[in-house]
């Protein structure tokens, strides 16, 4: 099916003019932003990323190192603030669905910890409040430099090129954590398969229906394998080791209990991620588009 509009393409610099108008409101709420907040923040900086990459090819190399590493640093700078959060829910969500484990696990400090909401202290306050101003401010330059970003009318071909380039890291990511499944390959098709999810928004106008029902499938995918690494973070905050002299067996027993779960995620993401990633194929044929 050849493009039905092949010079149709959504303003990807309106779309980026928008992420930074709401990125800079939700961090403008009072006395800090909230939690959920800081998510839409990151969230709205990582598309930003995505359609950078996307343009990739029309930008001059240090105005993409540029935009692209001034989007990432504002993820950063608000991670471990989100990731704090993050963490608490899930084990929270654990002990809602094993409350008998976690009687026993009353006097396991690391797992309690992780359980409270830290006291916000007024020198933490201050932190936050130091954090969100230097995000904003760094927000503000960029949308600023954006107005004299010059991408014209992008040919879709170029774009498509761009999603090419996307796919194929997705899939290669796909390939290696299909074969080894751990932790930091599996994050790594996760962050992949999101730009890519991110970039097909600006496709939509090809085939809307088959588009958006390969974004649904990601945005699925993608949660699935988001679920799995926030239950590895819980691991890691826990120091579990196998086999280590100090394990208790309800130390074992969390740790079967969060393999478990992890299992169950993964068993949704394969079928998936197959469907999308398997070695060869091809993008034109994955949206039913031709040129």
């Amino acid at each position: 099916m050849a493009p039905k509009n092949i010079s149709e393409a959504k303003d990807i610099k309106l779309s980026m003019a928008g992420w930074f108008s709401g990125s800079l409101e939700l961090l403008a709420g009072q006395p800090v932003p909230g939690d959920e907040a800081i998510h839409d923040v990151r969230v709205l900086m990582k598309k930003h990323r995505a359609a950078v990459k996307l343009v990739k090819h029309l930008l001059d190399d240090d105005v993409y190192r540029r935009e692209y590493g001034a989007a990432r640093e504002t993820g950063r700078m608000l991670a471990s603030w989100r990731e704090s959060a993050v963490l608490r829910k899930t084990v929270r969500g654990l002990k809602r669905d094993n409350p008998e484990l976690f009687v026993r696990l009353h006097d396991n400090e690391k797992i309690q910890r992780l359980l409270r909401k830290p006291y916000s202290t007024w020198d933490e306050a201050g932190v936050k409040t130091k954090t969100v101003c230097e995000v904003a401010d760094r927000l503000r330059k960029a949308q600023y430099r954006l107005r004299f970003l010059s991408l014209k009318e992008p040919d879709m071909r170029q774009l498509v090129e761009g999603l090419e380039e996307s796919h194929g890291a997705a899939a290669a990511a796909y390939l290696a954590c299909r074969n080894k499944p751990a932790p930091g390959l599996l994050h790594e098709f996760r962050k992949k398969s999101k730009t890519f999810m991110y970039q097909l928004v600006f496709f939509r106008h090809l085939d809307q229906p088959a588009v958006k029902q390969i974004e649904k499938k990601l945005n699925t995918m993608t949660q699935n394998l988001g679920r799995y690494n926030d239950l590895v973070q819980v691991m890691m905050h826990t120091e579990y080791r196998f086999g280590a002299a100090g394990n208790t067996d309800t130390d074992d027993e969390l740790a079967v209990v969060i393999r478990d779960r992890q299992d169950k995620y993964l068993q949704k993401v394969w079928p998936v991620a197959y469907r999308i990633f398997a070695p060869g194929r091809k993008l034109q044929d994955l949206l039913g588009i031709s040129f």
